[in-house]
């Protein structure tokens, strides 16, 4: 091969890869999208192809998808069932390959509301140790025998149901120092041990050192309220112990109506919280069910409803974009308000994980009486577009104007989970 002919090759190469660096972004766009994603029926999904090369899809289900344009790609979705999209250059050279599932619509009623959580643990939570006095003076660790950690969570003591934390000193004085078999719950596995309690010289009472919790109770926000089956969800994260970091498992609980009082505002390493009152006598508003890393969940006690919008579509990945949104919040007695916010920035996941999005607030109102995302805001529901996107999660601590957001569709997949009586709690 000739000079002048290797010169006119590399020319018609660099030409190429120049014009193809042009429309790169698009590209991008494509390869960013999931492999397998869903898409409620009678939706539709837009791309942007400014590329000088032809651009096929390929269906291998008739009348499932319905594609039209040509720089300006709508993927709409005709009907329901599961179909495989293959997406090519020139007709033949593969770009993406994606297996689309196309799903009834769900509607939900945002929320907003600041709602007070109750929440009592199945069993009672070891948080702690604490070594004992004997009445002969010396200082005994039972807790030791039973090779008892942090984070387990006491079941049973020999047979009988563990309800709150004082019926095991209870068993304990009334065996009078016999031995005890605890039945615990470590990250999900069951385990049994035995522990001889120790008479404390100081009370007298027999004690087997560990401190345990049986309950809690704060502030968070709903997230949405599902009219077909009377279910809601709130927080978006766990309730977890605020010692262990352990997630609370549910024995029972109810959510309640909240009126603010104060507000902490968020600054630099020192995260803001929206402060109020409840009372379970007369405010509650529905019971707790399940706990988990995607929020508590359970059953509303009376129809729900929000002065901003009716019921709504929940979107799915595909359907976010990066940009201004919208969040429901209640900061103060006005109750629930709406503020923007910009989802920076959003994560593609295959498979259910808590941090999704990273969402910035940007409405100077809520900015200057909150200085931005706080806690008793987890929970707060993003709009975009009409549809219920996600949930507000988790601050940032040296930024608190940004925080992390979870996608509405794994908090659905809760609601499907208690609606089949999966996993009535999980606990990691």
């Amino acid at each position: 091969m000739n000079k002048k002919l290797i010169k006119l090759v590399l020319f018609a190469l660099l030409s190429f890869f120049l014009v193809f660096a042009n429309y790169f972004t698009p590209i991008q766009e494509l390869a960013k999208t999931p492999s397998n994603f869903k898409i409620f029926q009678g939706d539709k999904l837009s791309y942007n192809f400014k590329f000088p090369f032809k651009i096929t899809f390929e269906i291998d289900k008739e009348g499932l998808l319905r594609i039209n344009g040509k720089d300006e790609i709508t993927i709409e979705a005709v009907n329901t069932g599961k179909a495989n999209l293959d997406v090519k250059l020139f007709g033949f050279l593969p770009l993406k390959h994606i297996n689309v599932d196309v799903v009834p619509t769900i509607k939900v009623v945002p929320g907003g509301q600041a709602i007070g959580v109750k929440l009592n643990t199945k069993g009672a939570l070891v948080v702690g140790y604490s070594d004992i006095m004997g009445e002969d003076g010396k200082i005994y660790s039972p807790y030791k025998e039973g090779k008892i950690q942090i984070g387990d969570i006491i079941l049973e003591v020999n047979g009988v149901e563990i309800k709150q934390a004082e019926d095991i000193t209870n068993i304990a004085n009334k065996l009078q120092g016999k031995a005890l078999k605890l039945k615990i719950n470590r990250k999900n596995a069951i385990l049994y041990t035995v522990i001889h309690p120790v008479k404390s010289k100081e009370d007298k009472q027999y004690r087997i050192g560990l401190w345990v919790r049986d309950h809690t109770a704060g502030i968070g926000t709903l997230t949405f309220y599902y009219p077909s089956q009377k279910v809601y969800a709130a927080l978006g994260h766990a309730i977890t112990d605020i010692d262990t970091g352990h997630v609370l498992s549910v024995e029972n609980g109810e959510i309640m109506n909240t009126r603010i009082t104060s507000i902490d505002q968020g600054r630099r390493s020192k995260p803001g919280e929206l402060k109020g009152v409840f009372f379970e006598e007369v405010d509650a508003i529905g019971n707790i069910l399940k706990n988990t890393q995607f929020g508590i969940y359970g059953y509303m006690y009376n129809d729900f409803k929000n002065e901003f919008y009716g019921e709504i579509p929940v979107a799915y990945q595909g359907q976010i974009k990066e940009g201004p949104a919208k969040i429901l919040a209640t900061i103060d007695n006005k109750g629930v308000q709406e503020f923007d916010v910009e989802i920076v920035k959003k994560v593609y996941q295959e498979s259910p994980t808590p941090k999704g999005m990273i969402v910035r607030i940007v409405d100077k109102n809520l900015l200057a009486k909150t200085g931005g995302i706080i806690q008793g805001m987890s929970g707060s529901p993003i709009i975009q577009n009409g549809k219920l996107v996600g949930a507000i999660t988790h601050v940032f601590v040296n930024d608190p104007s940004k925080g992390y957001a979870v996608y509405a569709e794994w908090m659905i997949n809760e609601v499907n989970n208690l609606l089949n009586d999966k996993q009535v709690f999980i606990n990691e």
